[in-house]
């Protein structure tokens, strides 16, 4: 049985955060990448995923306004993590293409069967509880190439199933997400495939910055509407963590783009697989891995390290970090259901930190000390759908 620590809401202000990070040092070069968007425009298939606004949500909370970018219907495969997996891919390819053949390797490039054909052929392998193994599946798919992923043993079928759809092979593994990363990461090894993995590891640092990166076109797509030049459109930037990815990518573009100026960027995680609570809190500085068992309902969160890419950009730019139970991540599903916005398990995760700040009494010191109140305008990112359809129609209907 967890520890009452470990389900109820918690919160840590984050006591390093900076107005300007000093991010000019060799290890932060790959910030200075800026293809991004344009490679996403490339693929087949791509179209910006919806801004939604839900004033009737804002006015039950309290608040001045909510938009939510719904990245449920981003490239078909019900999450964000399409446009991570394939720019970490493409970068990969660019790579092995220019060292071999010293000449240019562009999004056109990719998108070339010839091309594709001369490079040969290669086995993509990820860890994942979820999401990311299904990007790096569809990817490889696109490319006909071989993907192979781990995931936990008592992963959704569903899930295991959206691997599988994609032509992906899946390997489970008892244990948890970071048992699968280790896994994986021994398999690449002794077999000579090229893990894809989101989060990072000695000996392998490049293709999670890639991953990173990808996922800053969900950023750069609102820039006509919310993240506007001068000054942001909203006060408040809800950013679920599982390693640390998105919520990196985040923290990057709004601090290199608004500086001091940027929304309160606010880091939410399971109550029980908090590493980056627990790193803030306790780590001098340094990431910590959870002390909770990483059962949430929130799969794709439920992962137990940070992702030492991820790490120093969201201690430099986060400026609150909580922890919420499961309770509210099902409230808020059903909440989204009602405005007509699927959201799975962790894609409902920014909406039940927002309601967990505004309601919770674990909370309620924290929301008001950042300035909630009936003026804020906030965004959230839903960052999958219904990828559990069973788990999703049990909870909707409750």
């Amino acid at each position: 049985m967890k520890s009452d620590e470990f389900h109820k809401c918690k919160y840590g202000f984050n006591p390093l955060v900076k107005d300007n990070p000093d991010w000019n040092g060799p290890e932060f070069e790959f910030l200075n990448s800026s293809d991004m968007l344009d490679f996403h425009k490339s693929l087949p298939g791509y179209s910006p995923t919806p801004l939604v606004i839900l004033p009737k949500v804002a006015e039950a909370l309290g608040i001045k306004q909510l938009y939510v970018k719904d990245e449920s219907r981003r490239f078909g495969i019900k999450a964000f993590k399409a446009i991570g997996a394939s720019y970490a891919i493409y970068r990969f390819l660019k790579q092995q293409w220019e060292s071999r053949f010293h000449t240019p390797f562009n999004e056109k490039s990719f998108n070339d069967a010839e091309v594709l054909k001369t490079l040969g052929s290669f086995t993509f392998c990820a860890a994942t509880d979820g999401n990311h193994g299904r990007a790096v599946a569809w990817t490889a798919n696109k490319l006909k190439q071989r993907a192979i992923i781990y995931m936990p043993e008592n992963t959704a079928p569903a899930r295991i199933e959206n691997i599988h759809t994609e032509n992906g092979e899946v390997v489970l593994v008892p244990g948890t997400f970071d048992d699968c990363v280790t896994k994986c990461a021994q398999d690449a090894e002794t077999n000579g495939w090229q893990a894809v993995s989101d989060t990072a590891y000695p000996g392998y640092m490049e293709l999670p910055k890639y991953i990173m990166l990808g996922y800053t076109t969900i950023f750069r797509e609102l820039e006509d509407a919310l993240n506007t030049p001068g000054k942001p459109g909203v006060d408040f930037v809800f950013l679920p963590a599982g390693v640390g990815g998105l919520a990196a990518a985040g923290a990057s573009y709004y601090v290199r783009r608004y500086g001091e100026k940027r929304p309160r960027l606010i880091c939410v995680e399971p109550s029980d697989c908090d590493c980056f609570l627990e790193s803030v809190k306790y780590g001098n500085g340094n990431p910590l891995p959870t002390r909770g068992k990483q059962e949430s309902i929130m799969a794709g969160l439920n992962c137990g390290i940070p992702s030492p890419i991820a790490w120093p950009i969201i201690r430099d730019g986060m400026h609150l970090f909580i922890g919420i139970t499961d309770n509210y991540a099902e409230e808020a599903m059903r909440v989204y259901y009602k405005e007509g916005v699927t959201s799975g398990e962790s894609g409902a995760s920014g909406l039940a930190g927002l309601m967990a700040l505004l309601r919770d009494p674990e909370l309620e010191e924290a929301g008001q000390s950042i300035g909630l109140d009936k003026n804020a305008r906030v965004l959230l990112i839903n960052t999958e759908g219904d990828t559990d359809p069973v788990n999703y129609k049990r909870i909707i209907n409750c």
